[in-house]
């Protein structure tokens, strides 16, 4: 069986198989299924909708979407409007719907390999739970770090942030595959702007410059972090459009729906800072390739709000990859 539609903003045609098969002893996986144009503050994009289908032995169910041929998102029917998370958070500010405003003083003394604050806070570390990297630690004591804190000179910010990951909708699953050039322009079309390391971590971090967005204790059930890691098919990643992608990104998957966890959340009324998706930011690092990713994910990670992965380019993409945006204050009609 074959369907042809119209989609996105060109009216362009494209073509779609619809098969059934088996894929390993417990799933069959049926797509594309359908195909939609969706309409968001950044305009428009096409959305071809996979699903992974469930049985009496494997109950969980996916259905993903494959957004401009290249982004992946799983589908999600609980999704909030933004004037009713507006209304319940009242955090907006002078920002555009969807936004939070941030203002205050961000600690900082250099960046990335040269960040003296991330080390410093490492060291008032009281109980760790692995040392080794990724480092993960249990307990901060705030004390120490305090008194520590102030001797850092301080840098005043004022901005708008995304409250959650994109497409930051409260219910919506984050888009994930994504690679920085992409998620830079998705910014650039609703007018706003791939955050700054600076903006998104003084959003986590706050005005102490806490480890976590929710303070000095690692908490795995405040945050979605240290899920199990699963080894990873790259050649199946590498496919990036195909069903055998949708199935490895399926198998791959801990995340959850942003806002899932009323308790990840920063001082300033931001969520999913730590864990869920990582996060793609801007460098401000003189010479530094631009691409900086934030947060950490849901595996065994450091999850935390002052470390980055610097690691990779701005064309990498990878299971676990998301980001937000952020944008200048101002009045915004209401």
């Amino acid at each position: 069986m074959t369907q042809t539609r119209s989609h996105g903003p060109l009216g362009t045609r494209r073509k779609h198989c619809i098969r059934r098969h088996r894929v390993g002893s417990n799933r069959a996986f049926l797509g594309p299924v359908s195909i939609a144009g969706h309409v968001s503050r950044a305009g428009s994009w096409s959305v071809v909708l996979f699903s992974v289908l469930s049985t009496a032995d494997d109950p969980v169910a996916q259905r993903w979407q494959l957004i401009d041929g290249k982004h992946w998102q799983i589908y999600s029917s609980a999704v909030e409007a933004v004037e009713v998370t507006d209304a319940a958070e009242g955090t907006r500010g002078d920002c555009a719907p969807g936004m939070v405003e941030v203002l205050g003083a961000l600690r900082v003394d250099g960046w990335g390999y040269n960040d003296a604050i991330d080390a410093s806070q490492k060291r008032t570390c009281t109980t760790w739970i692995s040392h080794a990297y990724p480092e993960r630690c249990a307990h901060f004591d705030r004390t120490q770090w305090l008194l520590i804190a102030r001797t850092f000179p301080t840098k005043e910010m004022h901005f708008c942030i995304d409250r959650y990951e994109y497409p930051n909708r409260r219910g919506a699953y984050p888009w994930i595959m994504v690679e920085w050039t992409d998620a830079r322009a998705i910014c650039q079309a609703a007018s706003e702007r791939l955050c700054t390391e600076a903006e998104w971590t003084f959003a986590c971090e706050g005005e102490e410059a806490m480890p976590y967005p929710y303070g000095y204790d690692r908490d795995a059930d405040a945050c979605v972090v240290d899920r199990p890691w699963r080894p990873v098919d790259e050649d199946a990643l590498s496919q990036r459009t195909s069903e055998r992608t949708s199935m490895e990104l399926d198998r791959l998957w801990q995340g959850e729906p942003s806002g899932a966890r009323p308790r990840c959340r920063s001082q300033f009324g931001v969520y999913d800072m730590a864990g869920n998706v990582d996060e793609w930011t801007t460098s401000e690092v003189p010479g530094e390739r631009p691409s900086i990713l934030k947060g950490g994910y849901w595996g065994p990670v450091r999850d935390r709000c002052r470390p980055s992965t610097r690691a990779h380019g701005e064309d990498f993409y990878f299971y676990q990859q998301g980001f937000r945006c952020c944008a200048d204050v101002t009045a915004f009609p209401r």
